[in-house]
């Protein structure tokens, strides 16, 4: 939890506990379905909700827009964004039905009413939004493939809408493709942790016809 309040300072006394609270539920949860590996749960604030959190360094979303979180898993960017941005609206899909029935009790549990929850495929999912996040689903052109026609027209935030992804390790053969239209965002210039020094988020802009 320490991790967060060095790095999102401002949280009011309602973020606070809820980020609280997302240790003991999420330890629960992979107790009885592996949202997250077993070797990997004591590093929960700092490898997933921390990491999760890298997109808010990227962009400051503003009140009232909507986020689709592509392969959510256990909730992942999209519980943690939407702890911190309660103004906007988050809709998370997984086509893991035991993974998002984990992340909608996570959510249940702490009070978080800005979120909504689909098991299914991004494929068959129509409804426009703002921004696609997602956190290592697939590669980039393959993902923005699916995810085009999931982004609106109206723009009211100070990047284009388009795709924000967490990405690790050497990814210049992804970028490639949309290198005129993507911004690649360094979390290792805003967490000092080792963890963070390969870890990126990659915004993609999408323009509509």
């Amino acid at each position: 939890m320490q991790y967060i309040k060095t790095y999102f300072p401002n949280l009011t006394p309602t973020q606070e506990r809820q980020f609280a609270a997302l240790g003991d539920l999420y330890i629960d949860w992979n107790a009885k379905i592996n949202v997250i590996s077993r070797k990997d749960i004591d590093n929960l604030y700092l490898h997933h909700i921390l990491h999760s959190l890298g997109i808010a360094k990227a962009i400051e979303f503003t009140d009232g827009t909507t986020i689709l979180d592509v392969g959510t898993g256990g909730g992942f960017p999209g519980i943690p964004l939407a702890i911190l941005f309660p103004e906007c609206r988050f809709h998370l899909i997984d086509r893991v039905g035991k993974k998002i029935k984990v992340a909608q009790s996570v959510a249940e549990a702490i009070g978080l009413t800005n979120v909504t929850f689909q098991h299914g495929s991004v494929e068959e999912h129509k409804d426009e939004y703002d921004f696609v996040v997602s956190r290592a689903v697939m590669p980039l052109p393959d993902l923005l493939k699916l995810v085009r026609k999931n982004i609106r027209k109206e723009q009211h935030n100070a990047l284009p809408n388009g795709l924000l992804c967490l990405k690790g390790g050497d990814l210049q053969s992804e970028i490639a493709p949309v290198k005129k239209t993507s911004i690649v965002f360094n979390l290792s210039d805003y967490f000092k942790e080792e963890y963070f020094e390969t870890k990126k988020v990659i915004y993609v802009q999408i323009v509509k016809k």
